[in-house]
């Protein structure tokens, strides 16, 4: 028995039947409901096998099952970092404008292909915005208004940290008109984006200033950390695609929310039911 380990079961197929035999499986001697749909396993046998046992058993009960230091509590960290698109936010919003344009399919597969890590995230954006060009600026408010939709649990995991006095960091690869704006209504810390050029109320289908790709979000981490007077392992750093992958690992801890194989495969924590505050969860 490993009883410096914590099991955390959380999700919508988390009933009591449900969470009780998969317990059984680590042969935990205590469940405790921490929350709403999230229960915590302790004293239990975490053998990498056990480990993969759970994992099976898991995704087929629409379930995470997350195996946590007992130890490490929310505030050993200084700094929240996320993505925006697919992330804090439901949609890719590059492919929300390109509808306006009449081109999602097209801009939306290199969206997907980019996330897998297949095309180059600098280059994949440099054509996506391409596309753009001509478009009324007012497509974006349209976007923001019409489309943009939080994450569930982005208010609950944003109040908790910042009620645990972590700053909260949005770092995208997107663009600036909606993490500006997403800034003002969550009470956002600090943000950082790409500036789409606007000339005459239209899109010129180019992007102002550096591009914010994998190397400036992981800069993004460790700057914001050395402000704070600590190492990039302060932070917990949460992404779905293979542009987060170089931010995710050099944080304290990585969380792979909704997200593409790849980054699954790498990131310490894999959220796939529930919400983002189930971040939250890993520390009850």
């Amino acid at each position: 028995m490993n009883s410096s380990t914590k099991l955390i079961l959380q999700g919508p197929g988390a009933d009591s039947d449900t969470v009780n035999r998969i317990a059984a499986i680590v042969h935990a001697k205590k469940i405790t409901p921490i929350g709403p749909q999230a229960f915590r396993c302790d004293d239990i046998d975490s053998s990498n096998a056990l480990r993969s046992e759970v994992a099976a058993a898991c995704h087929p009960a629409r379930m995470d099952g997350t195996f946590m230091d007992a130890s490490r509590q929310l505030s050993d960290f200084r700094a929240l970092v996320m993505d925006m698109d697919s992330t804090l936010i439901t949609i890719e919003c590059i492919d929300e404008i390109a509808d306006m344009q009449g081109l999602k399919t097209e801009v939306a597969s290199i969206t997907e292909a980019a996330m897998r890590g297949e095309l180059d995230f600098r280059e994949s954006l440099i054509r996506r915005v391409a596309l753009l060009k001509g478009l009324d600026a007012s497509a974006l408010h349209q976007v923001f208004e019409e489309r943009l939709r939080l994450s569930p649990g982005a208010d609950s995991l944003l109040q908790g940290i910042k009620a645990a006095g972590l700053r909260s960091v949005l770092v995208s690869g997107g663009f600036t008109y909606f993490t500006d704006r997403l800034k003002n209504l969550l009470a956002l810390d600090t943000t950082r984006a790409n500036l789409l050029e606007v000339v005459d109320g239209k899109l010129t289908g180019h992007v102002i200033g550096h591009i914010i790709d994998a190397e400036a979000k992981r800069q993004t981490v460790v700057d914001e950390c050395a402000a704070l007077g600590t190492s990039s392992a302060a932070a917990i750093v949460i992404g779905d695609g293979a542009n987060d992958l170089a931010m995710m690992s050099v944080a304290g801890l990585s969380v792979a929310f909704r997200a593409k194989p790849v980054v699954q495969a790498k990131a310490h924590v894999t959220l796939n039911y529930a919400g983002l505050d189930g971040v939250l969860n890993l520390f009850r």
